[in-house]
């Protein structure tokens, strides 16, 4: 009679491959949600609470992102795959917040210099 032989189903620990206490990256979830926020308040009088989220998300992701690339057999894809999308949502949304803020100024700025011509045109 010959052995039957189990197979192997998971890869050997040792590979780097199977860490069965791999955990989620500890702001992924926050920089996705500070960065999607980034975008929607990114519009006209919000354009400053759309900047602000959009760094303070960034800055959280610089972090993770460092602590991800220093051992990244420690910490799940899916974590690391929302923190990117959350990175990216949040440069999105610096931008158009950037984009929205210098335009408001610009508003302003003709508004108040074209105030004293107003009188002028009775």
């Amino acid at each position: 009679m010959e052995e039957q032989q189990n197979p192997q189903t998971n890869p050997p620990k040792d590979s780097g491959i199977y860490n069965p206490s791999r955990q989620d990256l500890p702001n992924s979830t926050a920089v996705l949600v500070l960065g999607i926020l980034s975008i929607v308040l990114s519009c006209w009088y919000f354009s400053i609470i759309g900047v602000v989220l959009s760094i303070i998300a960034l800055v959280l992701s610089g972090k993770d992102l460092t602590r991800y690339y220093s051992n990244p057999n420690q910490f799940t894809d899916s974590s690391f795959h929302n923190l990117k999308s959350g990175r990216v949502c949040a440069i999105i949304g610096l931008t158009v917040a950037v984009i929205f803020f210098i335009f408001m100024v610009l508003i302003l700025v003709g508004v108040f210099v074209t105030m004293p011509f107003w009188g002028m045109m009775d």
